[in-house]
């Protein structure tokens, strides 16, 4: 009710304000575009364009210029004066953007928090007011109360209660009553509307005010250049195909005034280019949250706290230990329950650190463009390689430009005959079956083409469309804008036999190089009326070597090209042949016999190696003797042991004055001299095996046979 009754008259006084002030702006902010006219702009495709305003000024003056808000701190951070005949820069002063709490702050009545009116008459306690409720009632604002009030029959709502001191006592007046409110103190009453006017002002969408100041004597010109985002400029191209005639080419640039001034006879510029560009909140004022400082005399002495000293804490430590042999269930129990409690007291205790001050609102926005550079030098080679954007190139539109603030413009920026061939692309990841009509289109104009679409007519119709990456003059692209469905290609891949192309023995180690093949066959049937070209695109795979074609007629970063003539109704073919080499290695002595056998009877293998491994196999086969002779006498000497626990058992269970027992004794002790006879054996065949096995070794790592 309160903010109600304030609106109507507060409203007028700020339109009524707003429209002179406005009005008054708009006349400056003509004055000064007309004075200070764009007459230059140069759009980069990397989201921003520079904008160059010249005109005269005579002696001392002041320019006005309007920017909306979110172009202030690209006008901070970029804004460039020049005064070229003799005269001083002096300032450059704009409209402040206090953060709207900090200014609220300031007035008697705090609107921060979006109070009540309850909270507002808690704000002016001892002012006098003049509430109608309903008779009118002039008195003092002692506070404001709630108390609960009955609504129906069991329930109640808390409602607050305007306590007032009138010239006849005290009077409690319902909030929920009051028609109307209004504040006797004049400069309190203009404190509430100033406030008001702030809220207004900041959900305003105006733009703001830029003042430029020369000094000077007499007429001169001045010069005014600053960057602000603008869309980027596009491009978009059109290619007329025909029999008898080079293709045309004609390549428009589509521009957008965003700006809220028109353009008239504006010299523009186009660059496609990607210059580093950020934005930085220079236009937000900055506060920082200092500390406060009591006064020595005033600041009272606080309670300290003091660390133990060490050799006491030691001692105690010592202590503790020793009370602790046969007591550590009980002081674990008393660990469990209390030590909860411990470490809160602990940490009440310690004095904490005050939090570290929030700082207001500052922050640094950057949106990173991909780098690029206006002149040549290692920088610009060092994007180029790193992110393969090209180089930087311009166009500059010839005929002063005409535009209308928020209007778009198509201009012509190539319009001249190009050099171009008609091919076939086919690339079975695009299409297993059909090629792509495309061209071969080489740039012989003058001009960088930059990237974009291109709409291609031929024999005077619609046939397709196309996309072109950045074309420099005098490069040549391939574009592809409609499926060929006259050229059919049949592919077919094939494997071939692996090849030992290599052998070399050393040092026990027999190393093998062998030759993988493959082949990719293609079958090309042109059923059109006129012969084409074709080209066949196969992927590069750096482990394998081409063999056939030994050169494709092209080569990208990933792809082979290969060109066919293919004429109407005769197949052409396409063979593409690739090799690799890989090489194996084993130990010699991890081959079995037949493996051996196999190099030693393969036509790939020297004369020497073939001998080493035949003596490898004499040497390998005495090993293998002693390795089975060693094997039979250990065989032997188990089945002594077996027979000798058969015996060892049966004489546990007949009497030992037996003939029997007497018996097995003796054969017992024969059994006893046959197995150390054996082992005596098996002593010397481990020897001989051993020695065996030193020569076999010390032979192969003294081979070197390549």
């Amino acid at each position: 009710m309160f903010s109600n009754w304030l609106r109507p008259g507060l409203m007028l006084a700020i339109v009524a304000c707003s429209t002179a002030s406005a009005l008054a702006q708009k006349k400056v902010d003509e004055e000064t575009a007309a004075n200070l006219p764009v007459k230059r702009v140069v759009m980069f495709s990397s989201g921003v364009g520079y904008f160059e305003r010249t005109g005269k000024v005579d002696g001392d003056a002041e320019l006005n210029l309007k920017f909306n808000v979110r172009d202030i701190n690209d006008l901070l951070k970029s804004m460039v004066l020049q005064d070229l005949g003799g005269g001083r820069i002096s300032t450059i002063s704009y409209e402040s953007k206090k953060p709207i709490e900090k200014t609220l702050q300031t007035f008697a009545i705090d609107l921060t928090s979006n109070p009540t009116l309850a909270d507002l008459l808690e704000q002016v306690r001892g002012e006098k007011i003049e509430v109608d409720a309903p008779t009118k009632v002039t008195g003092t604002i002692v506070g404001v109360e709630f108390r609960d009030v009955p609504v129906g029959k069991d329930e109640t709502i808390r409602a607050p209660f305007l306590n007032l001191l009138t010239d006849d006592g005290l009077l409690s007046v319902a909030l929920d009553n009051v028609g109307r409110l209004k504040l006797l103190n004049p400069k309190l009453d203009s404190e509430l509307r100033q406030a008001l006017a702030v809220l207004a002002s900041n959900k305003s969408v105006d733009k703001k005010s830029v003042s430029l100041s020369f000094l000077g004597q007499g007429k001169r010109d001045v010069k005014v250049g600053y960057i602000q985002e603008s869309p980027i400029w596009k491009t978009s191209y059109r290619l007329v195909l025909a029999e008898e005639a080079p293709p045309l080419l004609q390549g428009w640039a589509i521009v957008e005034n965003t700006t809220e001034e028109d353009w008239d006879g504006v010299q523009l510029s186009l660059v496609s280019g990607r210059p580093i560009s950020f934005l930085m909140d220079l236009y937000q004022p900055l506060f920082v949250n200092r500390p406060v400082v009591e006064p020595e005399l005033y600041a009272s002495l606080r309670p300290q706290t003091y660390n133990q000293d060490l050799a006491q804490a030691e001692q105690e430590f010592r202590k503790a230990g020793a009370d602790f042999n046969g007591r550590e269930p009980q002081l674990a129990q008393r660990r469990g329950a209390n030590g909860a409690a411990i470490l809160e007291k602990a940490a009440a205790a310690a004095p904490g650190a005050p939090p570290p001050p929030a700082a207001d609102a500052s922050y640094l926005r950057a949106e990173m463009a991909d780098r690029a550079a206006f002149a040549p030098g290692q920088s610009v080679q060092s994007v180029a390689q790193a992110a393969d954007v090209g180089e930087m190139f311009q166009y500059t539109i010839a005929t002063p430009v005409k535009l209308g603030r928020q209007q778009s413009a198509m201009l012509p920026i190539v319009n001249d005959s190009v050099e171009g061939e008609k091919v076939s692309i086919y690339n079975p990841a695009v299409h297993a079956k059909h090629p792509l009509n495309g061209l071969r289109l080489k740039n012989t104009t003058d001009l960088h083409l930059m990237q974009g679409p291109i709409t291609v007519f031929d024999d005077g119709v619609y046939a397709g469309d196309a996309r072109i990456q950045d074309l420099p003059p005098k490069s040549e692209r391939l574009i592809s804008y409609a499926m060929d469905l006259d050229t059919e290609v049949a592919a077919r891949s094939e494997g071939k036999p692996t090849q030992m192309v290599g052998v070399k023995l050393v040092k026990g180690t027999l190393y093998t190089t062998r030759r993988f093949n493959r082949e990719q066959t293609y079958v090309i049937k042109n059923s059109g009326k006129n012969a084409k070209k074709v080209l066949v695109e196969y992927p590069i795979d750096t482990t394998w070597t081409l063999i056939e074609p030994k050169e494709p007629s092209e080569k990208t970063r990933d792809l082979y090209r290969f060109a066919v003539d293919a004429k109407p109704g005769e197949p052409a073919n396409l063979k593409i042949a690739e090799s690799r080499t890989a090489e194996e290695q084993v130990a010699v002595t991890n081959l079995d016999s037949n493996t051996i056998a196999f190099y030693i009877q393969a036509k790939e293998v020297s004369q020497p190696i073939k001998d080493a491994l035949q003596e490898v196999v004499k040497r390998k086969a005495a090993l293998n003797v002693a390795t089975q002779k060693l094997n039979e006498l250990n065989r032997q000497i188990q089945v002594i042991f077996q027979e000798q626990a058969r015996v060892r058992q049966n004489m546990t269970e007949v009497p030992k004055d037996s003939e029997l027992f007497r018996r097995y004794l003796t054969k017992f002790g024969e059994q006893e001299t046959e197995v150390e006879t054996l082992r005596g054996q098996v002593d010397k065949l481990i020897a001989e095996q051993a020695a065996a096995q030193k020569a076999l070794d010390d032979y192969l790592m003294n081979l070197n046979l390549t």
